[in-house]
């Protein structure tokens, strides 16, 4: 079985995480939320979530992906919190897929993996990723980086991600049941 982590931290992007672990549940993929808290985490709109694992106790060889949600103030605490610079950093390191959405391209910025990487992020931040080939692209895949832009392309990030995971005909099977226009 495939296994996803996805950190969230207070002010995360409701849209860019809960589209994400449903796609990837519908797919087949145990998910875990890895919170930086194990109370309530309150998204960026006030939706509540628990987390199922403190960031600081995974073990990221334990997992085949990681994602890191947009949103604010959650980009900067994912940002600011050890724990997921050295899980991007390791995981990176170990050629596992690393996956940021929104604003969180920043968060592998600050890890020092997005490099000269072709990358994409939500406009508001793309003068602050330095050394990378931005792109507008909805999606961006660069070796084992995937980047996407905002909420309103978490679907299409998701079922890439599906697609990486296992394979376009699993991509194709999830959609069968949310009907999206991929």
């Amino acid at each position: 079985m495939k296994k996803v982590m996805i950190a969230v931290a207070p002010g995360f992007e409701e849209i860019e995480t809960i589209t994400v672990v449903d796609i990837l549940r519908r797919a087949g993929a145990r998910v875990d939320l890895a919170g930086t808290q194990l109370e309530p985490i309150e998204g960026s709109r006030g939706v509540r979530i628990l987390a199922d694992v403190l960031l600081s106790e995974v073990d990221h060889k334990n997992y085949d992906l990681l994602v890191l949600p947009g949103g604010q103030p959650g980009t900067t605490n994912l940002q600011n919190n050890a724990s997921v610079i050295g899980i991007v950093q390791n995981m990176n390191r170990d050629g596992k897929t690393v996956a940021a959405i929104c604003a969180a391209p920043m968060i592998l910025q600050t890890a020092g993996v997005l490099k000269n990487h072709h990358t994409t992020s939500h406009p508001s931040v793309q003068e602050k990723l330095n050394e990378v080939h931005y792109s507008e692209d909805r999606v961006v895949v660069d070796g084992n980086l995937v980047t996407s832009r905002s909420p309103g392309t978490a679907l299409e990030f998701a079922l890439k991600l599906v697609g990486i995971l296992f394979g376009q005909d699993r991509v194709e099977t999830v959609n069968k049941g949310v009907m999206a226009r991929i």
